[in-house]
């Protein structure tokens, strides 16, 4: 944290927690047990690095809550881990889980190191032992806790971790469900890799199309014809930029750590993301213009502005300067308290992270449901579909003695793949949060913004589970 700064990140997620609470009936010892971190497992451990030297690594792992286990949270590899930071995201994966109704406690786990700075061989190294950590003290199985990837880490990260739980717990059958994010041949599913970006966009997309929101706004209602500008091009952000720049949105700005650069005829993501890989920066893209500090592309003129980085980017120094309509949440914690309060005033809509980015817990969720039940989402019916769906054709087409076009064939006959459902799973999911926020929001004209609203509903659900568990008789 900066110096600057008048809270932790863990204060700000209380902060916010604190002033939806007051809009609900729950006793007040309830509410202290929902906001507190229920285990903070803070390890050191060492490893061998390949030039022989040893290094003692500062790891963590945090279980917000176990109203419903298992617990849920990613693991990030990054030198800005701090135990305040984990305790936040730990805390936001509860409330972003009861939101979206997926029923997994709170966690998160993280190792204080830039992944860039160690050997492959190195990494799997720290992987490994951090794994056989989380073993010894019962912090991790598919019925205790399940990690998945975050800053730093992905695929890779996660075979490493199952194969070492399978190692350490042999024979047990469900092992693969330890964790989530893993590559499709170890039991991964398909759409995980896009699964946060387009549930960003889906949610986006559900909050234009109410109309009375736009009005308020003064935007049209949809996607179409929306200036929008991405911070952060990693994977949210590549994947938030491409589903809305697909959806008819023109793509006006990304910016990155190295700068931002700005075309108001638009820019195509993927362009950028080979410009990038070929020179190390987004910066000098053909017929784009440069900015010379990355944060200025947080002030410029837009429709729809996507945070999808770091925490703490837009704070109650630049607040006042945001020239954005809608701010979509796609990183944990890029608006302070501070700056929420100023947008409140000036009547820009923040759509809140705790539920706008769950698309990555919400298809996490059908990742270990799948390595539970053992078998791939669609096997057992896309060829049945197939088959009912040509014989109805058939019959149509013989009753109106008229033939479909050959694309129109191929979809109408169309069994879903695994993809199919995922996606189609992930959009019933945010756009039912998105549409049980709002109710919240515009039922109560005290509640002050969608974020609080967003507690609210998170709150409520977390409470009830505890009250039926018999905790608080």
């Amino acid at each position: 944290m900066s110096a600057q700064q008048p809270y932790s990140f863990f204060q700000n997620v209380e902060k916010s927690f604190d002033k939806a609470a007051k809009f609900t009936h729950w006793d007040a010892g309830i509410l202290e047990q929902i906001k507190a971190c229920n285990s903070v497992y803070r390890m050191r451990f060492p490893i061998k690095r390949d030039n022989g030297s040893i290094e003692v690594m500062e790891a963590y792992r945090v279980q917000h809550s176990q109203h419903k286990t298992p617990c849920k949270g990613g693991i990030r590899f990054s030198d800005g881990v701090s135990q305040d930071e984990v305790m936040a995201l730990a805390a936001l994966m509860t409330y972003k889980c009861a939101i979206v109704n997926v029923p997994f406690g709170g966690a998160k786990g993280g190792i204080r190191i830039n992944p860039k700075d160690y050997s492959a061989y190195e990494l799997e190294k720290i992987t490994r032992r951090y794994t056989s950590e989380l073993v010894k003290k019962n912090f991790i199985g598919p019925g205790i806790d399940v990690p998945a990837p975050d800053y730093g880490t992905g695929e890779r990260e996660m075979s490493w971790i199952v194969d070492t739980y399978q190692s350490l717990k042999p024979g047990e059958i469900d092992a693969a469900g330890c964790v989530t994010g893993k590559p499709i041949t170890q039991g991964g599913v398909h759409g995980r890799k896009e699964a946060t970006g387009l549930g960003v966009f889906f949610g986006i997309r559900e909050v234009c199309m109410m109309p009375d929101i736009m009005k308020k706004q003064g935007l049209s209602i949809g996607i179409e014809n929306k200036k929008v500008i991405v911070q952060g091009l990693g994977n949210v952000g590549y994947y938030s930029a491409k589903f809305f720049r697909e959806g008819g949105a023109k793509l006006i700005c990304i910016a990155e750590f190295e700068g931002a650069i700005f075309n108001a005829d638009g820019l195509n993501e993927e362009e950028v993301f080979q410009h990038r890989k070929k020179t190390g920066s987004i910066i000098d893209f053909p017929g784009a213009t440069n900015l010379k500090h990355t944060n200025d592309a947080l002030e410029l003129d837009c429709d729809i502005l996507i945070p999808a980085a770091l925490e703490n980017v837009i704070n109650g120094e630049n607040a006042p300067r945001v020239k954005a309509k809608i701010i979509a949440e796609a990183a944990n914690g890029p608006c302070t308290p501070d700056a929420d309060e100023i947008f409140t005033k000036r009547g820009i809509l923040v759509v809140p992270d705790m539920y706008l980015n769950a698309g990555g817990v919400t298809v996490s969720y059908f990742e270990w449901l799948k390595n539970l039940s053992h078998v791939r989402y669609g096997r057992l019916e896309k060829r049945f579909t197939e088959n009912l769906n040509t014989h109805i054709l058939a019959q149509i087409e013989g009753l109106t003695n008229k033939q479909v076009s050959e694309k129109e064939r191929t979809l109408i006959k169309h069994g879903a793949e695994e993809i199919d459902l995922v996606h189609s799973g992930l959009e019933e999911t945010m756009a039912a949060a998105t549409r049980e926020i709002m109710e919240i929001w515009l039922a109560d004209p005290a509640i002050p913004d969608m974020r609080t609203a967003a507690y609210i509903s998170a709150i409520n659900k977390v409470a009830i589970s505890y009250v039926e568990l018999g905790i608080f008789p």
